[in-house]
Order: C-alpha cells, then structure tokens, then sequence
C-alpha cells in the first residue's frame, strides 16, 4: 500500500509539471486539464482531476490508497513555445501506449523545461521582420513601404524581446515596443524612404499582435471553461490597448 501511494505523489508531480510547461507555454487550458488526466490514467490513477487557470494550476489524486491528495502549481511567467507544447504531447501519447516508466517520463519532461527549443533571438528578428513587410503589403500598403515595414518590425520586436528581459510588465514592453515603431515609420516617411505610415505601423505592429492568445482565448470559452477564457481575453484585450496606446503617443509627439 505504501508502494503505491508513493507511485501515487509520483504521478501527482509528473502531471503538474506536464502541465506547468504546456500552460507556461502557451497552451489552451482545456488541452493542459486533458493532457494531467491521461497521464495519471496512463499510470493507473483513475481518479485524477485537474483544474487549470491562467495562473495556476491544481492537481487533485483521490481514492482509497490517497484520500486527499492536493497540490497547486503557480504559473508566473507565460510565453509562446509551440514546440514544447507539441513536445509534451507527444511524450503524453507515449505514455499512454505504455513506453515511458514514472522514473523516465519525470526525467524527460525535466529536460523539455530546461530546453530552450525556441529559435535564436536573429531568426526571430528576422521572422517578425519578413512578416512586417508582407503584412504591409497585405493591407494594401505600396511596395516602397516594404523595407521600412521590415526594419521597423524587426526594431520593434527587438525592443520587446530586451525591454521585456529587463522590466517583467508585458504591457510596458509592448507599449514601449509600439511607440518606437511608430516613431520609426514617421521618420521613414519624413525622410522620404517610405511613402504611407499607417501601412507601416499596421504591418509592424502585427507581430506584437496576440493572436494565439486570441485564439485560446476564444477555444476555452467555446469548451466552458469561463474564468479562463475571459482572462485570457482580459489579456488580450490590454495587450491591444499597450499597442494602440503606444502609436497614439508617436503621433502625438511626432
């Protein structure tokens, strides 16, 4: 009996830190409750129920052998990492078609939170650059706006990413990140090398866009789950604010 309980708080901490890194890395929150519970059922642990917010994350093992077994996971840090998500979930189908002993799953998933699987900070500059241009040119802007759009998306990005290393308020960084794009497009088209701001601030600014968080945001509501949802969407809704705040800001002072 003893045996098993343990096997029990085992289970109890792989699931928490599957689901510490799925959520932590962007993923929906009815994904994170779904991915906890396969896992325990996987090893044995029937009753297993899991409750996921935004910011946290409870972990519930009940039954004979654990009557009151409880724990939570605060989650202070969320970023996007969709390679980690599908990482966990892979690991997750291994386990339950039985190729992952306790021991070795726990080890795996410490070595997926310790990766840093996401592209280098040069690539994602220049993803969010080539992204910028093309949205310019999507949103009907002229070709001569698109090389401004790549420069200024790419520097806006760049400030996110260093502002937000240095001051841990999403919102700042992405008002700060704005008003810079702002001021750079305006300075583009002042100087002659591109012709309409509004094209370029609209395709340099999609790249701060919370799009998945959107998305997520909208995936949750539709499965129930409320709180959620309208967290999320409370988010996404400040991010859009930090963004539109910081070009009405440029183009005050410009």
């Amino acid at each position: 009996m003893e045996k098993n309980r343990q096997n029990y708080i085992d289970v109890s901490e792989i699931c928490l830190l599957a689901g510490e890194i799925m959520l932590a890395s962007g993923a929906e929150t009815y994904r994170v409750e779904d991915t906890m519970v396969r896992i325990a059922h996987a090893y044995g642990v029937e009753n297993a129920e899991s409750y996921v917010t935004p910011t946290a994350i409870i972990f519930a093992v009940n039954g004979e052998l654990y009557p009151a077994g409880t724990k939570m996971k605060r989650i202070e840090r969320r970023t996007t990492d969709l390679n980690k998500i599908a990482t966990v979930n892979s690991l997750s189908r291994e386990i339950s078609e039985g190729k992952w002993t306790i021991e070795s799953a726990y080890e795996r998933l410490k070595q997926i939170k310790k990766e840093n699987i996401s592209f280098s900070v040069p690539i994602q500059l220049l993803a969010a650059g080539i992204a910028s241009g093309c949205f310019v040119i999507m949103f009907l802007g002229k070709w001569i706006d698109f090389l401004p759009g790549i420069v200024a998306g790419s520097i806006g990005y760049f400030c996110f990413l260093t502002i937000h290393q240095i001051v841990k308020v999403r919102f700042f960084s992405e008002f700060v990140s704005s008003l810079i794009i702002g001021f750079t497009a305006n300075i583009f088209v002042y100087t002659g090398i591109g012709d309409q701001a509004d094209k370029i601030i609209i395709g340099s600014v999609m790249p701060l866009v919370p799009g998945l968080l959107i998305t997520n945001a909208i995936r949750d509501l539709m499965v129930g789950h409320l709180i959620s949802g309208l967290a999320k969407g409370a988010e996404a809704l400040l991010t859009a604010f930090a963004i539109g705040a910081g070009i009405a800001v440029a183009y005050a002072i410009f």
